[in-house]
């Protein structure tokens, strides 16, 4: 009688790798190409606003005050835009209010370009308000395809900040070597073309399009308890990048701005790669901390050097923190919002972030106007410093 020997079992496959999992969930890289395209102009405008503004009128404070309007008025429209887009669906909303967005940038390049009265640069700058937040739509999709997978999640949250970074630190050095070697409204030309083409692209993806909510009478994700204080520290670190944004371009020029957004990416991708700790609201505050003192080492490097590459590699270590900081928040924001608002939830904390960018732009150029770049350095430090207090009043009182 024969036995038939079993073969012997091979090792165990390994599980795939966190962000190649996530690619390759099907519709994914379809959507994500069209939201990549969308969201590169987020790191443009402004970035080409400044040289444009400040070349043709010879002022900082200015480009600065109007590059703080047209995002202080956004953080009023984007939770409408948003409302929308939960109650009607992605696509339906987010093409006519992008091209509504785009048409406000090409009045701005027609109202630089022909010198007109300085009040409409302000107008229509605040016209591109419209803009929908393709990142909080595309965290939205994940959100969808991933419910009640935290650590796949975690790893969607990482990639979409990663992106984020990508694109702050592509967008710069593209504005401005477009403003640079053509024109100074090139940038500004090229992120509205790329921003409607995007936003065509990404819309066209429903096979991943979250289902439309159904209509309810709930409150707004504001009255949640937790979300107004975490919001608030949204605010205080869109001060930062606001600030670190006008300052770097006014000492060094826009390129230097990829830097930090390098080292972000970076850390946001391994930051992804991990098994995060259950205790967000602990995790958020060690990476407030860190972010907190790794913004002195651009004012340190500026005060004492003055050396460029030493500044460069001060502004590649501060991003370290930014885009951990960032994850957690979000993570935060959708464990507190109601799933059917959570595009809203989402963008009332994008809002959140860009009025804080608005105020750190428009207090980082009136420094570097009166004090200088090196003193400006210190405007995102000290809010930083401010998002830190802010997240450990909120967890005492919690």
């Amino acid at each position: 009688m024969s036995h038939e020997t079993a073969a012997p079992a091979g090792p165990p496959a390994s599980p795939p790798h966190p962000y190649l999992r996530l690619l390759a969930t099907p519709g994914a890289r379809a959507f994500t190409a069209g939201n990549l395209l969308a969201r590169l102009p987020m790191g443009m405008f402004s970035v080409s606003a400044v040289i444009m503004i400040a070349g043709a009128h010879g002022s900082y404070a200015l480009a600065g005050a109007v590059t703080a309007t047209g995002l202080a008025a956004t953080a009023v429209v984007a939770p409408w835009t948003a409302r929308l887009v939960d109650r009607y669906g992605q696509a339906r909303i987010a093409v006519p209010a992008t091209a509504v967005a785009v048409a406000g940038s090409l009045a701005l390049v027609l109202c630089v370009h022909h010198d007109a009265p300085v009040w409409t640069l302000f107008a229509t700058y605040a016209a591109t308000a419209t803009t929908p937040n393709t990142g909080g739509m595309s965290r939205a999709r994940w959100a969808h395809l991933y419910q009640g997978d935290p650590a796949a999640l975690h790893t969607a949250n990482s990639f979409e900040q990663a992106a984020d970074e990508l694109c702050f630190m592509l967008g710069p050095v593209l504005a401005a070597s477009l403003c640079g070697a053509l024109f100074p409204e090139a940038g500004t030309l090229t992120g509205a073309i790329l921003l409607m083409t995007g936003v065509l692209v990404f819309a066209a993806q429903r096979a991943t399009e979250p289902p439309v909510a159904p209509r309810t009478r709930a409150a707004s994700p504001l009255r949640t308890p937790g979300v107004p204080a975490l919001l608030a520290v949204f605010l205080a670190t869109g001060a930062v990048f606001g600030a670190m944004e006008v300052v770097s371009i006014a000492h060094a020029g826009g390129a230097i701005l990829a830097l930090q957004a390098g080292g972000s990416c970076v850390a946001g991708l391994l930051y992804g790669s991990l098994r995060p700790a259950p205790r967000v609201g602990r995790r958020l505050m060690l990476c407030l901390a860190g972010m907190t003192a790794l913004m002195s080492l651009p004012l340190t490097a500026a005060a004492t050097t003055g050396s460029l590459p030493v500044l460069s590699g001060c502004l590649l270590l501060a991003g370290a923190a930014t885009a951990p900081t960032m994850v957690t928040g979000m993570t935060l924001i959708q464990r507190l919002t109601p799933r059917a608002q959570l595009n809203e939830g989402m963008t009332l904390a994008v809002t959140a972030l860009l009025g804080g960018i608005a105020a750190g732009s428009a207090v980082g150029g009136w420094t570097v106007e009166h004090s200088g770049t090196v003193t400006g350095y210190a405007v995102p430090m000290c809010a930083a410093a401010l998002a830190l207090a802010v997240a450990a009043a909120r967890t005492r009182s919690a």
